[in-house]
């Protein structure tokens, strides 16, 4: 559930204060102040989800209030609609590039002050949703590798492998996010897999094996309760990242084009990524012999297309590779 926030309404004269609450106050929260420093209080106290600010006030006028509540991290996302008799186009400029979303005239127009807040509103509840399934993502991917042996980063890096892989063959800029987004939680499944199989040193027995192989149907079934685009995506990931171009993979020994282009391009990416990794029961390759084991499965693992795009595309691959190693250094 999002938390009702209220609005913020600043004006240095009480009765453009008592005209805006008598459109607003209906249908929405209120709270008030009456010049830039209190403005300043009242933000920090009640975390406003939207302000309609006033610029001509004393001391502190409403650029410079807008301005200070962009340069801080914790109040720069928070929308300002000025309101305002000045009108024209220099100041309305000016507004915009301190940071205000939108301009209301003086003296408001009620169904005008309505529908903008109404705006305003509804892009600030999108935001917020799209930032709570962003987290969902992180925490999913992160849960799948909670007690594997990869290292902190490897999801996020091989998902960016990805995006790179995916342009090349052509995806649109959404598709694009869309695969970088799922990727992550292509191993979710491995929640299902008991500790013993997951961090153990050596090679898997037959038992051991067929039940890690399990871990995509698993990842499929908790993925695909979700009819949003980017779950739908993860799941068909997480169920087909471990099939062959040449049908030798697992869990359906699926040929060729009847492996979807997301799950063979996170294979690629997958691989690449994993072969580089230093494991407790191997070495990390070195970034050549990556390459080259992915060019000498192409059209057995891998789809010969997507390696071309992997190989064509590989000095970027690897200055990704490069950025991320400096970034877990940084962090372990």
């Amino acid at each position: 559930m999002i938390l009702k926030r209220p609005i913020l309404i600043v004006d240095d004269e009480p009765m453009n204060l008592s005209i805006l609450e008598c459109i607003l106050e209906n249908d929405y929260d209120l709270v008030y102040a009456r010049n830039g420093h209190e403005a300043l209080e009242a933000v920090t106290k009640h975390n406003p989800s939207l302000i309609l600010l006033d610029v001509q006030m004393p001391e502190l006028d409403g650029y410079d209030v807008c301005k200070r509540l962009k340069a801080n991290p914790k109040t720069e996302d928070i929308p300002i609609i000025f309101v305002t008799a000045l009108s024209d186009l220099g100041h309305e400029e000016h507004g915009f590039e301190v940071g205000c979303v939108d301009y209301l005239s003086k003296p408001v127009v009620p169904s005008i002050v309505r529908a903008r807040v109404k705006t305003h509103l509804s892009l600030v509840q999108v935001g917020q949703l799209q930032q709570s399934q962003r987290d969902a993502i992180y925490m999913l991917g992160d849960a799948g590798h909670y007690n594997d042996n990869d290292t902190g980063v490897h999801i996020w890096r091989m998902a960016a492998y990805a995006k790179v892989i995916a342009k090349r063959m052509g995806w649109s800029v959404v598709d694009t996010e869309l695969i970088e987004l799922s990727a992550p939680m292509h191993d979710t499944g491995k929640i299902g897999i008991r500790d013993a199989i997951l961090c153990k040193p050596g090679k898997l027995d037959a038992e051991e094996w067929s039940i890690m192989q399990t871990h995509c149907q698993i990842g499929h079934d908790i993925l695909s309760k979700s009819n949003a685009p980017v779950f739908k995506m993860a799941a068909e990931i997480a169920l087909y990242h471990h099939e062959k171009w040449d049908g030798t993979g697992y869990p359906f020994g699926l040929k060729g084009t009847e492996i979807p282009e997301a799950a063979r391009i996170v294979a690629v990416a997958d691989v690449f990524d994993a072969l580089t990794m230093q494991r407790p029961y191997k070495a990390a390759w070195s970034d050549a012999d990556a390459i080259k084991y992915i060019s000498s499965n192409s059209g057995l693992h891998f789809d010969p297309e997507i390696v071309n795009c992997f190989l064509a595309c590989q000095q970027q691959l690897l200055q990704i590779k490069q950025d991320w190693n400096q970034k877990e250094i940084s962090v372990y």
